[in-house]
């Protein structure tokens, strides 16, 4: 029986930064209200490096998913199914590895005047082209160059204009009409974008004028126009490095002048015409740390941010929100839009848990803590536990032939470096989120949530750590090695966290 989807379109270089969040989430064992989640990622700018980690990450955790072989009824980490739309259309849900990408094309070696054709215009419309596209940029020596001459491979370089030109091929593409004849009526949208750029504010409204207009070739485009749609649009939230060497094509100056233009435009456009049901809004003005001031020609790697893990718990309560809530017209017309903010507790440079609001905090704080705990176990005890323990010893074991598996020694090591330098990088950065301490002891590792203490109760620790593990594997069967070490991760740290913190006692697994 087919399960309900969320198709996530993941437009930019924010868009992937809120994905690998919300892959994080998934794998730390939030529970997503859906059957499957697939994610596209729209983005020119395929050498983007937070691009390439998120996907990277996103196949690791299919190949870890695919390991332990879950049931139906499985509730853990790496509990919500995440696949590419390649899966859905070679009807092959268990390949690993497929495209997560909407594949632009003509963009490859071009610039935007060879995209539009402007050698071939006669010199009235190049003159008008040239009227439309004054603006400057760099090429990446740093020279100053037209627009007409920007590469399109790094992407719109904060000019949306430029990319509502490039992207209006998405109606006619061949993932698109994939994408609308799997699209069921059970089925949800969810757009991923900044308003301060250039590829997220063309592309957010193209994708949801398509969506909601029906104009494709595809048997369910009906489905399509009635569809339930949420979006989170981030505003401006980093600064840009400006002097020093800092100097470059984008300006944090321009990014207020931009979000409020793209907000009337919004305002006129996406929730004055009734075309989204779900709207969510965020974005920080406070001090935040410059990043490096690169268009696209050096990779754009950005350390991962506090608002974009806030982004992604904007997806998972868009699928809250009942079906009913979420009614629109046979004509694409939504009857009622809801529209979203998040708040802190407290205006802090360094944020934790107890920073959180209740609702953020009963969706965040267990699973991202028994994470953090099951790969510090992975890193700091399990070379020396395996060999030793009744729990790791007993059949299946994890023996050698497991230590040197590719499940262990690739997918997982590589997948929880991820996992802890993404923990790293919200803690660094500005505003940061830093609910952790991962260098000291396990009974202090939690910011400001103390480990309950009494004559009788043990430290937390390692030892504690495999007492629980013993006891919880004892008398259980496992369908794998990789099953086992995955559902003991899962069911060790639920209990001790419960246990031992007063804190985590109603954040029920």
């Amino acid at each position: 029986m087919a399960q309900n989807r969320l198709f996530i379109f993941a437009i930019g270089g924010t868009g992937a930064r809120v994905m690998k969040a919300l892959t994080m989430l998934l794998a730390s064992g939030v529970k997503a209200n859906v059957g499957e989640i697939v994610p596209i990622f729209v983005d020119p700018h395929q050498a983007n490096e937070d691009l390439k980690r998120t996907k990277k990450a996103m196949q690791d955790y299919q190949s870890i998913r695919k390991s332990i072989v879950p049931s139906a009824e499985y509730k853990g980490f790496f509990q919500t199914k995440i696949l590419a739309l390649e899966n859905l259309t070679n009807n092959d849900e268990d390949a690993v590895g497929l495209n997560f990408d909407f594949n632009l094309r003509n963009i490859q070696n071009e610039t935007f005047g060879q995209f539009i054709g402007y050698d071939q215009m006669d010199e009235p419309d190049r003159a008008l082209v040239e009227l439309l596209f004054s603006g400057e940029t760099q090429n990446a020596k740093g020279d100053p160059i037209s627009l007409l001459n920007a590469s399109m491979e790094i992407g719109f370089i904060g000019h949306p204009n430029l990319g509502s030109i490039v992207l209006n091929q998405f109606a006619t593409s061949k993932q698109f009409e994939d994408f609308a004849n799997l699209f069921q009526p059970a089925d949800r949208v969810f757009i991923i974008s900044s308003i301060f750029g250039g590829t997220g504010a063309a592309g957010f409204p193209l994708i949801l004028k398509n969506i909601r207009s029906g104009s494709v070739t595809a048997s369910n485009k009906g489905y399509l126009k009635k569809a339930k749609i949420g979006a989170v649009t981030v505003m401006p939230y980093f600064n840009i490095q400006t002097g020093m060497g800092g100097e470059g094509p984008i300006k944090k100056s321009d990014f207020i002048v931009k979000t409020k233009a793209a907000l009337s435009y919004y305002h006129d456009n996406i929730s004055g015409n009734k075309s989204i049901n779900a709207l969510y809004y965020i974005g920080d003005d406070g001090s935040s740390k410059p990043y490096p001031n690169d268009p696209g020609y050096k990779g754009q790697r950005n350390d991962a941010h506090f608002v974009e893990l806030a982004s992604a718990m904007s997806i998972l309560d868009f699928l809250n929100i009942p079906d009913e809530a979420l009614e629109t017209s046979d004509q694409g017309k939504v009857k009622h839009t809801h529209y979203r903010a998040f708040g802190i507790k407290k205006d802090e440079n360094k944020i934790n848990f107890q920073h959180l609001g209740e609702g953020s905090a009963l969706i965040l704080a267990k699973p991202l803590t028994q994470y953090a705990l099951f790969c510090r176990y992975l890193s700091e005890h399990f070379p020396t536990a395996r060999s030793k323990r009744a729990y790791a010893t007993n059949l299946p074991a994890f023996d050698s032939s497991f230590a040197s598996s590719f499940f262990h020694t690739n997918w997982l090591t590589d997948f929880n470096r991820c996992f802890t330098d993404w923990l790293r990088e919200m803690s660094d950065n500005q505003r940061g989120f830093a609910p952790f301490n991962m260098e000291v002891d396990l009974q202090h590792m939690i910011q400001d949530v103390v480990a309950k203490k009494s004559w009788w109760l043990s430290k937390v620790d390692y030892d504690l750590f495999d007492d629980i593990l013993g006891k919880i594997e004892k008398g259980k069967t496992y369908g794998s090695s990789q099953a086992k070490l995955i559902q003991l991760g899962y069911q060790a740290t639920d209990q001790l966290l419960t246990d031992r913190f007063t804190f985590f006692e109603n954040h029920k697994a």
